[in-house]
This record gives structure tokens, C-alpha cells and sequence, in this order.
């Protein structure tokens, strides 16, 4: 079977888009902010309409143009979370790290960020500082610096304490083209660690489950593990962190943007015990649960074994795993084998069952 090239891959792209969804809602509600079906709906449907050009047309979580002899990455974010802190991270690390990995899923090595703040009135002093202490904790980590920024203020009531805007900007260095419309027949589908840990851990962290647990989010910068994924499978076709949606989701757009099958193997999936337990409670499945420390791969079926070796040499990376395969049929739709042997269709999500949790 011969690889896809770029051109096709650009066809596919347009193809897909010709499919143009309609907006039926008169208002904005949480759905639309939950990356499952009014996302891309809302997207597609608005502001890909008003805004199309080539570099955003692919719809990637970044931009990937050339600027002289440099291949760059540019993207840019929001984060709402609540709450602001919360075990293993708060909402200053969670927006540095969350930039960094929409420009390391590109095959970039990111450079530099830009922070903006939307503050409340009466927001407290301490709460910012300790904020701003660890985006620049977290850069560091990173190997990025904050070059610019923002504030605005705005009156009591009229937001939620603090929200943060990042954008990002990146280069590649790598003769990568990662995109979701590369995947074939025959590739595998990899994670590089448990799901689910970071929308729990939000979950948990609110109170109102009433459950107590060790859980921590899973945020963390992901450039590195990513470098020795695309050293040791240098025919990987796709990454892409798995935040709003999750997995499924990932999977989702993957199906759609290819026109391939994607069949996942249930028992494959690392969860972890609370986070299947507490997604039990809710009622909802683990692999829609949101990550901010993982990623969906998919790379060649002959790298497939090797690529896992290398993420688990990483701490990031040590309980990675092929979780599926990609098939011909059926197109577009994603597929779960059960431990009992069936089957069942993991489609996206259209509302929104764990709000404001990046």
C-alpha cells in the first residue's frame, strides 16, 4: 500500500469540508464550548464560513505556514476552569502546558507564548500571584519564555474570578506533515498513558461527587515524549492531545477526516480505577473524559511496537499503549470491542457533561 501525499491528503480535507453542517440553534449553550458535535458544528458551520483560507481549512489545533526558509506553528487558547486549582495543577500551568502541546502535536518544538488575563473585580492579589508563579514554573519546564501579554478587568459578577488566554508560536524542524486526514488501512492507533485523569480530577475537586481520592490532573508539557515518538516512528501520520472530548472525540475526527474506520480495543485503554469508577457514577464513558498530559497517535502498523518502547523509556509515557487499529470499513465511524467480545459505535458527544474543566 503506498503512502498518502500531501496533495491527497489536502483533497480529503476539502471533501470533507464540502459537507457543509448548518447551525440550528438560536443561542449558545455549554455544548457548544464541549468539543463534541455543536463544537465542530458551531465551527465549521460560523466561523470556518466567515474566516476560510488554506491554513485554517485543515482545522488543526494549530496553523502550520512558512515564513522565509522556517516552518512555524502558531496557535492560541482559552482557559475557563473551575475550579482554579486544583490537585496537580491550577489554571496558570494548565494554560501553559495546553498551548505547548497544540504546537508539540504539530511536530514543532514550541518557542514562545503570550499571556492574557480577563480578571474580576475583587479577584484577590494572592490568587494571581500564585497563578503567574506557576505559568512561569511551567514555562521553564517547558523550555518556552512569555514574551507579551494582556489584562483587562472586569466588574464583580461579571466573569469568574480569572480566565486565561494563550497563543503560541513554534518551529518545526522535523520534515514532519501531521494531519488527521493521513491515516490508511493497517496503521495503529496509540496512547501515551491512562484517560480520563484530568476531567475526573476536576470532577472531584468541585465536591459534587462527595468522593474522596488521591486522583491528580495529568497536565504536563508533552514536546519531549512527542520528540522520541516521532524519532523512533518517523511515519507517524497524526497527534493530537486528547483535551475537550477526549479520546473519542480524537477518534471522531480522525474517522471522519481520513474516511477510514477507527476499531479501538476497550481493554487496551488504560483508565485508571477512580477514574472509571467516578465516570460510572456520572454516567459517562472514560474515553470522552478530558486529558491535559496525553496523546492520540496514529503511525505506521510496522512502528507500532517500536514507538510504544520508546514513550514508555519517558515518565510521560510509561504505561503508553496501542489501543486500535485503523480499517477500511466502516468509514467514518469509530468502533469499541468489548471484553464480552461485541461491539459497539463510540460516536462524539453533542452535549456537554463535564463543563469548564480546561
Amino acid at each position: 500500500m503506498t503512502e498518502r501525499t500531501e496533495d491527497e491528503v489536502l483533497e480529503r480535507i476539502e471533501r470533507i469540508r464540502r459537507r457543509r453542517p448548518r447551525i440550528t440553534d438560536e443561542r449558545i449553550t455549554l455544548s457548544h464550548g464541549s468539543g463534541g458535535r455543536a463544537t465542530h458544528t458551531l465551527i465549521d458551520a460560523l466561523f470556518l464560513e466567515a474566516f476560510r483560507n488554506p491554513l485554517l481549512e485543515p482545522l488543526e489545533d494549530q496553523a502550520v505556514f512558512t515564513v522565509g526558509a522556517e516552518r512555524l506553528a502558531f496557535t492560541t487558547d482559552t482557559y475557563v476552569v473551575s475550579p482554579l486549582f486544583f490537585p496537580g495543577g491550577d489554571i496558570g500551568d494548565l494554560a501553559v502546558n495546553g498551548t505547548v502541546n497544540d504546537l508539540a502535536v504539530s511536530g514543532a518544538r514550541p518557542l514562545y507564548l503570550s499571556a492574557g488575563f480577563v480578571l474580576e473585580e475583587g479577584f484577590p492579589i494572592t490568587d494571581l500571584r500564585r497563578i503567574v508563579a506557576s505559568m512561569a514554573g511551567a514555562a521553564e519546564r517547558a523550555g518556552v519564555q512569555i514574551v507579551t501579554g494582556d489584562t483587562k478587568v472586569v466588574q464583580r459578577g461579571k466573569a469568574d474570578g480569572c480566565f486565561v488566554n494563550t497563543a503560541g508560536i513554534g518551529v518545526l524542524e522535523r520534515p514532519v506533515r501531521l494531519s488527521a486526514a493521513a491515516a490508511r488501512p493497517g496503521d495503529a492507533v496509540i496512547v501515551s498513558g491512562p484517560v480520563g485523569d484530568h476531567g475526573i480530577t476536576i470532577m472531584l475537586a468541585r465536591g459534587e461527587l462527595g468522593i474522596e481520592s488521591d486522583l491528580r490532573s495529568d497536565t504536563a508539557p508533552l514536546t519531549e515524549l512527542i520528540g522520541l515518538l516521532l524519532d523512533a516512528a518517523p511515519r507517524t501520520r497524526f497527534i493530537r492531545d486528547a483535551t475537550r472530548g477526549g479520546v473519542a472525540t480524537i477518534c471522531n475526527e480522525l474517522a471522519l477526516a481520513s474516511g477510514v474506520a477507527v476499531v479501538l480495543d476497550e481493554q487496551a485503554i488504560p483508565v485508571r480505577p477512580e477514574v472509571r469508577g467516578a465516570s460510572e457514577i456520572l454516567g459517562i464513558d472514560p474515553l470522552y473524559v478530558a486529558c491535559e498530559g496525553r496523546f492520540v497517535a496514529v503511525v505506521a502498523g510496522d512502528e507500532a511496537t517500536v514507538a510504544v518502547e520508546a514513550l514508555r523509556s519517558h515518565p510521560e509515557g510509561a504505561s503508553a499503549a496501542v489501543i486500535g487499529r485503523i480499517a477500511d470499513d466502516p468509514p467514518g465511524l469509530v468502533l469499541v470491542t468489548t471484553g464480552f467480545g461485541g461491539m459497539r459505535i463510540i460516536d462524539m458527544l453533542v452535549g456537554d457533561p463535564l463543563p469548564r474543566i480546561c
